[in-house]
């Protein structure tokens, strides 16, 4: 799990959401850390409106290690559902991946930590045979680093 603590800390900036055709712009915090001495990453990301800053989205994350497969697995906790998938560190040691699959519906998520030490995060979805659609976009800076 300490492999993952490049994300720990509280971070600020922007997303973009896309619901139904329309693009809502964002002001994104993220919060990542580590609970039960390291076992589990979790991470809450709040989007509030830039227009009149209500909430818009409200996501929790768990992410941990399975010893036996030696593989980490994410719970993620969004508008009142939850899903399963593994998480992928990827070969540079700063980027994770994960998507899922529910009927005609798959989504990919990549998150990377880039030069500047920004977290950016982007979501795509693919609905049966149609191209890919961006779902969600966002880059935050570090506020606090724990």
């Amino acid at each position: 799990m300490k492999k993952l603590s490049f994300l720990i800390g509280e971070w600020l900036g922007e997303a973009s959401l896309a619901r139904g055709g329309i693009v809502t712009e964002l002001t994104q915090t993220e919060v990542a850390q580590f609970k039960l001495d390291g076992l589990v990453l979790m991470i809450e990301g709040i989007g509030r409106t830039k227009s009149d800053n209500k909430v818009a989205l409200q996501a929790l994350g768990l992410i941990t290690f399975d010893d036996a497969t030696g593989s980490y697995r994410g719970r993620g906790y969004n508008d009142g559902r939850w899903l399963e998938a593994e998480v992928k560190l990827l070969e540079d040691g700063k980027s994770l991946s994960w998507g899922f699959s529910l009927g005609e519906i798959r989504t990919s998520s990549v998150m990377h930590i880039n030069a500047k030490g920004e977290w950016t995060e982007f979501t795509e979805v693919i609905i049966g045979a149609r191209p890919p659609q961006k779902l969600m976009e966002l880059v935050v800076r570090p506020v606090s680093r724990r």
